[in-house]
């Protein structure tokens, strides 16, 4: 006679989520090979097309285009917009990112009794920035010319790092919660709002005259996948199905 054991509980006391096995980490150093020569290629990809918008299209009616958004949306400004803006800004500045990570990271370690989800999120990102900072140091890219409402920081202007900061953070925070969750209508509807986040951010920057359109491209492109890479190789798909079913059974 063949004995059926009882499906893990997914939840405990108080509604928080209990402790289930994340994605084993059996071969640790091949992941972290994986992620580091993913992030060397992403970092030469980058390089490559912020080559060849400083080289090769900085003139013509690519960068034309590229310049007519700046000056177009420059020639629009409003106080209202100027104040949403800012607070578009400041949703990706360095002390926001630091310390909404470093809460999150806290409250996944009370939530599921373990440090692996926060230290994916930390990963994520790290990665983004060592990967920002790296393409920067190649690329030189000057700020639109057009009137700026922030000081410029020292960096280039490719890639947009607020954007690809935004991106990296409150993907994988929408992310993690549909993991844990589920695709509940509360879920699906907190996720999206964090995935409209980097979006604002992104359009934020443009209007206050601090990146090229094709920089806030670059940004999405370089947060977003370095994103999908870290959770592909730290958090599979499978390993959140396993749970979502023995959710279900139980």
């Amino acid at each position: 006679m063949r004995m059926q054991l009882p499906a893990a509980p997914a939840f405990r006391s108080r509604g928080r989520i209990a402790p289930s096995r994340p994605h084993p980490a059996t071969r640790p150093k091949i992941s972290a090979l994986w992620l580091a020569g993913g992030a060397v290629v992403l970092w030469g990809l980058m390089c490559l097309l912020g080559l060849l918008l400083v080289h090769v299209l900085n003139s013509g009616p690519v960068h034309a285009a590229d310049l007519g958004v700046d000056r177009w949306l420059a020639a629009r400004r409003t106080g209202l917009w100027n104040d949403l803006t800012l607070g578009g800004t400041d949703l990706a500045q360095t002390p926001t990112v630091i310390g909404v990570t470093a809460a999150v990271v806290l409250l996944l370690r009370w939530l599921l009794s373990r440090w692996y989800e926060g230290l994916v999120l930390i990963t994520v990102m790290v990665g983004e920035l060592v990967i920002f900072v790296g393409v920067t140091k190649i690329i030189d890219r000057p700020r639109p010319h057009v009137s700026h409402l922030d000081a410029a920081p020292p960096t280039s202007s490719f890639p947009s790092g607020h954007t690809g900061a935004a991106l990296a953070l409150y993907g994988c925070l929408a992310i993690l919660l549909l993991r844990m969750y589920g695709p509940r209508p509360a879920t699906r509807i907190i996720a999206a709002i964090l995935l409209f986040l980097p979006v604002f951010v992104g359009f934020s920057r443009l209007y206050r005259g601090m990146h090229h359109p094709s920089d806030v491209i670059a940004g999405a492109l370089l947060g977003g996948i370095w994103l999908l890479l870290v959770i592909a190789t730290l958090l599979p798909r499978h390993t959140a199905e396993r749970r979502r079913r023995a959710i279900r059974r139980r």
